[in-house]
């Protein structure tokens, strides 16, 4: 273990000490750091507006795109849990585009997104309808990331709800199919809570990640238009990287560290009305 461990300490647990510190310091990288105390934390809060801005920013992304991304894997995995002839190739197809890496996801929908040559508003011209401007408009800039993201609904979560579809017993379904309820019956009342669990964990993953949206930010759109896409992390990176100030991008990450750590903890609260453990205990 101590080769992990020494690891562990020199690449996780002292930067994130010295992080810490920093966050109380001012610090640009070129001159010794000199202690502040809360006096970085006191200016984001009280005097820096593009923090509130990317704090509003980042919010809407995570509640728009955090539900759109559970539905659609859920909604895909009962599609392809279905035994019909071909289900496992149109398994692999849905989840091929998981595969492809920020970077390259991000340059691929630049073009889609394109106003005057992309596919999205050539296929809308073909229907007669005009298309917006897409990332050039502030206020479809988030809605088009968001509309970006579904493309991975194939991927991971897909696969897990997928699982949980299939270790759920039949008899349950057969008891509803008895009672006389259809599919919006056995949807409700079996799948729903049955899944409650898998449910809550991606609601979990899935809101940290979005709170840590940075790739297509950064590629597409470097925070525009008009800084309607300035997230957190991306003016996290301008700080640090940009503006040299270390200390101050250091408070910055650590208040995304607590922000984090408070909604997971309503999460936890929140899900003892409705996740349902019992069904899974065999």
């Amino acid at each position: 273990m101590m080769p992990w461990f020494i690891g562990f300490i020199i690449f996780g647990l002292y930067p994130m000490i010295m992080s810490l510190y920093y966050s109380m310091c001012r610090y640009d990288v070129l001159r010794i750091p000199q202690f502040i105390g809360l006096g970085n934390y006191e200016k984001l809060i009280f005097e820096d507006p593009y923090f509130w801005t990317s704090i509003n920013n980042t919010l809407v992304y995570t509640f728009l795109r955090v539900p759109l991304c559970i539905l659609g894997s859920l909604l895909l995995a009962v599609l392809v849990n279905n035994a019909v002839k071909g289900v496992k190739f149109f398994r692999t197809i849905y989840f091929i585009p998981s595969i492809v890496t920020g970077v390259v996801l991000s340059v691929v929908w630049l073009w889609m997104f394109n106003p005057q040559y992309g596919l999205l508003n050539s296929f809308l011209a073909y229907l007669g309808i005009p298309g917006p401007l897409w990332l050039l408009d502030p206020n479809w800039s988030k809605p088009s990331l968001v509309l970006m993201s579904i493309w991975s609904i194939g991927g991971g979560r897909m696969l897990v709800f997928l699982a949980a579809l299939q270790g759920i017993p039949k008899h349950l379904y057969e008891a509803v199919d008895i009672d006389g309820g259809g599919w919006w019956a056995r949807f409700r009342n079996v799948t729903i809570p049955m899944l409650s669990p898998v449910l809550f964990l991606w609601s979990v993953l899935e809101i940290i990640f979005s709170l840590q949206v940075f790739v297509e930010a950064y590629i597409m759109t470097q925070g525009g238009p008009l800084n309607s896409t300035m997230f957190y992390n991306l003016y996290l990176y301008n700080k640090a990287f940009n503006d040299f100030e270390m200390g101050y991008a250091s408070a910055l990450a650590w208040l995304l560290l607590i922000i984090s750590l408070i909604i997971t903890i309503i999460q936890f609260r929140l899900s003892k009305k409705w996740v349902h453990y019992e069904g899974m205990i065999r």
